[in-house]
This record gives C-alpha cells, sequence and structure tokens, in this order.
C-alpha cells in the first residue's frame, strides 16, 4: 500500500488514519487471513466490516485493484 493510504498494518494490529479517508470511499487491508473493509460516511461516520472467507482474503490480495468486484461476485450480485 502507498504511504499516504489511510489504513496499515504494523506490529500492533491494523491502524487507521480517518483523517486520510475521504467519505464514501472504500478501503481496506488483510491482516491474519481476513479481509477488513473500511468507509468513512458523509457524517465522518467509520464504518468497519470483516470478510472471513479466505478464498475471498487469497483473491483480494492478489488483486486488491479489484476488490469491489471480486466482493461483489462472493455476494452474488
Amino acid at each position: 500500500m502507498p504511504d499516504d493510504y489511510p489504513v496499515a498494518i504494523n506490529e500492533e494490529g491494523i491502524k487507521i488514519k480517518t483523517e486520510k479517508m475521504a467519505p464514501e470511499k472504500l478501503y481496506h487491508c488483510v491482516f491474519e487471513g481476513k479481509v477488513y473493509l473500511f468507509y468513512k460516511d458523509d457524517m465522518e461516520l467509520l464504518h468497519c466490516y470483516e470478510v472471513e472467507d479466505p478464498d475471498a482474503a487469497s483473491e483480494i490480495e492478489r488483486n486488491p485493484a479489484d476488490i469491489e468486484n471480486i466482493l461483489k461476485k462472493r455476494a452474488g450480485i
């Protein structure tokens, strides 16, 4: 991930810099075999979701630029 990406992983776990997040934009990371999704809404509330499917995590890790299509495919949309 680029240095300016608002989600980072370090020895303490997942770190989120909400001040760097654009509203209504999806951000993600893969941590301990799970995909974590984050977005900040127009009210400045942070939303977080966990995807436990290891196949989805692996596919997203291989092709992060296609995350939205991967999630739609896995959800049957």
